[in-house]
């Protein structure tokens, strides 16, 4: 059994949407996290994600937490809320609720938390100034749930100016894409205390970036999500989590 094992539960923030590999298959953070880890301690950990994008927070909650837990991980990561925040009928704090859940059943289970807020993409958004506001009520109400814990794990990615940047996103302007992955993974194993593979804090530009014009982006992506909205579906129905349910071994990577 390795002395690290890593399961991340979460929403396409940690499901890896946005940084897809050339198969179709998405990586994400989270992935990236894993294999950084093993890099840096030189020797194998365990991983697993049960994350499915489009969840709200407590159906996070609901259907991942224990199944994480019950396959005994030393190290939990959770984020979720950016679906919740974007419906202004959602308290801030029936959100922050959720994050003192996660973190009880962590404490009672030995688990250490690696807590991530979701980079801030307000600026490329319709509403942009209400989403910025709601952003920062959720992540300093989420931030004081914790109350100063030490032994929490904190990658705080909402603060970080430098991600608002379009660079770091996909085409439809709400997932981070490789460059923006990249640099959360980096933030995560800096807070863990692990060496961060070198430019993964500042990838180079993507030369394949999209910057859909106005209607373009109205139509291939904010009107499908606007639908599902009304419709009350999600873009994670049907779909099971990529690595969930057991380990996997992530090996270090040579370095010859």
């Amino acid at each position: 059994m390795a002395s690290v094992r890593f399961v991340a539960i979460g929403d396409s923030f940690t499901e890896g949407v946005g940084d897809e590999l050339p198969d179709g298959t998405v990586r994400g953070w989270a992935d990236l996290t894993a294999q950084g880890w093993a890099d840096s301690r030189g020797d194998s950990i365990e991983y697993a994600n049960l994350a499915i994008r489009g969840k709200l927070v407590w159906p996070i909650v609901a259907q991942q937490l224990e199944p994480a837990l019950a396959l005994k991980p030393t190290h939990l990561s959770f984020n979720g809320g950016g679906n919740d925040m974007l419906r202004p009928r959602t308290s801030i704090s029936h959100i922050a609720d959720a994050f003192s859940q996660v973190l009880r059943r962590c404490d009672e289970e030995g688990v250490q938390l690696i807590l991530l807020s979701g980079a801030n993409p307000s600026a490329q958004l319709p509403l942009s100034r209400l989403i910025q506001r709601r952003g920062d009520l959720m992540s300093e109400a989420v931030v004081a749930r914790m109350g100063g814990r030490s032994d929490v794990v904190q990658a705080l990615n909402w603060p970080d100016a430098a991600l608002s940047s379009p660079s770091f996103w996909s085409e439809d302007r709400l997932h981070m894409n490789s460059r923006g992955h990249h640099r959360v993974a980096a933030r995560v194993l800096d807070a863990l205390g692990e060496t961060v593979p070198e430019g993964w804090w500042e990838l180079p530009e993507q030369d394949d970036t999209v910057r859909l014009a106005r209607g373009d982006y109205f139509r291939e992506h904010l009107g499908p999500w606007v639908k599902r909205r009304l419709t009350g579906t999600s873009s994670g129905d049907g779909r099971a989590a990529k690595f969930g349910g057991e380990w996997i071994e992530v090996a270090p990577r040579s370095t010859l």
